[in-house]
């Protein structure tokens, strides 16, 4: 009979690297600074978004001739957050609009990533 695993057993932590501890504490100054802490020594940039292109979403989407939900289930987004971008509810924010500029010139390197990550 093979061995379950029990609810209380001890779990070994990952080993710690610099670039962990890095990434935890830059991640705990920007949650301290979106609280409007006062945090020294970070950046913080700002971007003026009348000076930002819109991304046209539907024009990449009908490119790759993808609907609307294979779209967004092929790239992780939701049917529902492509369908309020095309339609000028919302737009996509930093780090949806890069993801979506690399969809528009490399599709596939973005699939093949997000196959490695699952």
């Amino acid at each position: 009979m093979p061995k379950q695993s029990q609810p209380n057993a001890k779990r070994l932590a990952p080993k710690s690297t610099a670039a962990g501890r890095s990434l935890l504490a830059s991640l705990n100054q920007a949650l301290a600074y979106a609280k409007g802490e006062h945090v020294s020594g970070i950046r913080v940039t700002y971007v003026q978004m009348d000076r930002v292109t819109p991304t046209d979403v539907r024009a990449i989407r009908q490119k790759l001739g993808l609907s609307q939900s294979k779209f967004a289930t092929r790239f992780g987004f939701t049917a529902a957050t492509v369908r309020n971008w095309e339609q000028g509810r919302t737009q996509p924010d930093g780090p949806a609009r890069v993801l979506l500029a690399v969809i528009a010139h490399h599709p596939d390197a973005v699939e093949d990533a997000l196959r490695k990550a699952s």
